[in-house]
């Protein structure tokens, strides 16, 4: 799950004075850990509650992005917009 939209920030080289293999090393973590936040990544609940009738219906499609919950109408089920 990201919790950012845009990209991760690219991080500085550092610069001589420092010992360049351990900022190295510690940038690489870095840049890693930003990219794991930010990846698209599954999520699995125990429990999940919803409220059917605050969730958008089949008439709401057109503006639903892919990957949306909402109420099919015709048969009051729960569908994933794709």
């Amino acid at each position: 799950m990201s919790l950012f939209n845009d990209s991760p920030p690219r991080l500085p080289v550092p610069p001589p004075e420092y010992d360049s293999a351990y900022m190295s090393q510690m940038l690489n973590v870095l840049n890693l850990f930003f990219q794991r936040i930010s990846a698209i990544q599954p999520i699995r609940i125990a429990q999940l509650n919803i409220n059917i009738d605050t969730l958008p219906t089949d008439a709401d499609l057109a503006d639903l992005r892919v990957g949306d919950v909402y109420r099919d109408t015709a048969d009051n089920s729960l569908k994933i917009k794709v």
